[in-house]
Formats: structure tokens, sequence, C-alpha cells
């Protein structure tokens, strides 16, 4: 029994498992704030939701690239993921197919709690909800062979949709839920750029068409300085929408991604993008609190 919740928590990223409720319900809380009709069950509803569709997602990572994981190097990233520092199905402590089932059974949960959601709500986070899984499929298949980085640029539309998902469990698709989308976006863009300079050695040795992989240490810093710069511009937009608490949250973020940026390009290596990547994750965590304080000060 241990060694299968071990092998649960490391397939789930269980460590991170407060992260993606909180995110998806930040879009909540704006959805709140613009529609009104505030409800305790609505969110714990969406937090469910949250948790489920985003741990399934993760599952399916591992799912799909299975036999890939089979020829990693460098176990440094899979340590910083992964609660126990395995993951299961290459170390075979999970079969694919168990694997295979927890993803439908997360996913199947998700799914049925959107839904109980109203209409078109319901539709809404249906599609991001099966658009996201089909992405997620393109993006693991797709960097396996590719001269420029299409798998990563459509690929992470489904991490970017995420909290906008949460908006429109009680919203609609408006100006809030497309400034959402343009700020999260180019953050997503920039922590690939990241991960993969994190996971440089591994990614070689299974043959991924990944960010440095595609255009050296140089060009993946480069990247993670473009999106991070792309994305600062539009933290200040969407911030001057949503008021002076959550301005200032994103100035906090901002600090932090800075000094993630600060950390990658004096190094250029695996070794500082691992240690750029918690800050960057921290960023994320500060915007959503800040976005719900915002809202709930307003």
């Amino acid at each position: 029994m241990r060694e299968s919740l071990v092998a649960l928590a490391d397939l789930t990223r269980a460590h991170f498992f407060f992260v993606w409720p909180l995110l998806f319900c930040s879009g909540l809380a704006l959805a709140f704030e613009n529609y009104g009709g505030f409800s305790w069950v609505l969110v714990g509803r969406a937090a469910l939701i949250g948790l489920f569709g985003f741990t399934a997602g993760l599952v399916l990572n591992d799912y799909i690239d299975r036999e890939y994981d089979r020829r990693d190097v460098d176990g440094s990233l899979t340590r910083y993921w992964r609660p126990f520092g395995e993951r299961p199905i290459p170390a075979g402590r999970l079969s694919p197919r168990a694997a295979f089932a927890v993803f439908l059974l997360l996913a199947g949960f998700a799914a049925a709690l959107a839904v109980t959601l109203p209409s078109p709500q319901n539709l809404y986070v249906l599609g991001i909800m099966g658009y996201s899984y089909l992405v997620e499929y393109f993006y693991q298949t797709k960097k396996r062979g590719q001269t420029i980085p299409l798998a990563q640029v459509i690929g992470r539309t489904d991490f970017a949709l995420f909290p906008v998902a949460g908006y429109l469990v009680h919203g609609n698709p408006d100006a809030t839920a497309l400034l959402f989308f343009l700020f999260f976006y180019p953050w997503t863009l920039a922590h690939l750029g990241a991960n993969d300079i994190a996971d440089i050695a591994n990614d070689r040795a299974r043959g991924m068409a990944t960010i440095p992989v595609l255009y050296g240490m140089k060009g993946a810093a480069a990247w993670v300085l473009g999106f991070s710069a792309v994305h600062a511009a539009m933290a200040v937009v969407f911030g001057l929408t949503l008021g002076p608490v959550t301005l200032a949250g994103f100035a906090a973020g901002l600090v932090l991604l800075g000094a993630a940026n600060a950390i990658i390009h004096r190094e250029k290596d695996a070794d500082a993008a691992m240690r750029a990547l918690p800050l960057m994750h921290a960023t994320v965590i500060v915007y959503a609190v800040a976005i719900i304080a915002g809202a709930v000060l307003t």
C-alpha cells in the first residue's frame, strides 16, 4: 500500500497540490467581482475542478512520455517536481495502464463537477478541459521532432487557459477573461524555457526539440527574458484594471521573476535554471493571492 501511495504522489506531483485550486479560484474571484453572486459552495466546487483537472493533465503528461522518460540521465528536475523523487512509470512502480486509469478517474471527477455548473458555464469549462488534454498530447508528441518551437507556442495555451477556465466557472468570455489570458500566457512560455534549460541533459538524451536544444543556452535565456518582459508589460495593463491591491501583488511577483531571470542570465546553465524555478513558481502563488485579495478587498 505504501509503495502505491508513493507512486501516486510522484505521479500527481502531490506536494504542489495547493497551487492548482488557488490559481483556478483566482479566476473565479474575478468573476464574483464582475458578476456578483458569491457562493462558498461554488468556490469548493471550483477548487475541486481545478485540482482534479490540472492533476489529470500532469498524469497524462507522464503517460504520453512514458517511453522517452526511460532515457533520463539527470534526476535533478524529477526530484524537484516529485515528492519522492522518481518517475513512477519508468521506475516500474506503476504500470502505464494504471497511470492511464488514474488520468481517466481524475479527469472524470473534474468533468462530472463541471457538468453541474449552470449553462453555458459548464460548456465553457468542459470545452477548455477537452482542448487542454488534446493540446497536451500535441505538445508532448510534436516536440519530439520540430525545427521551430510550435509545440511550445501552442502547447502552453492549455496552462494559460487554466485560470481563465476558473473565471468562466461563474463568468462569461469578456475583456477580463481575455486580459487574464494575455497576462498569463507569456509567463507560461518564460517558465517553459526555464524548465527546458533545467532539463537540457534529459531532453538531449530523449531527442526532444526543446528551446535550448533548438536555440542553445543563450537563445533559451533570451527566450525566458523576452517573454518575461512581455508578461511584465501585460501585468501592468491587467493590474491597472484590477486595482491597487492586485497591482502591488503583481509588482512583488515581478520582482521574483526578475530575480529568476538574473540567475539564469548570469550563468546560463541547468543548475542556474534549477535555482530560478522556485522563484518563478512563487510568482504564480503571489499573483493568485494578489488577484483574490484585490477582489475581496475591492
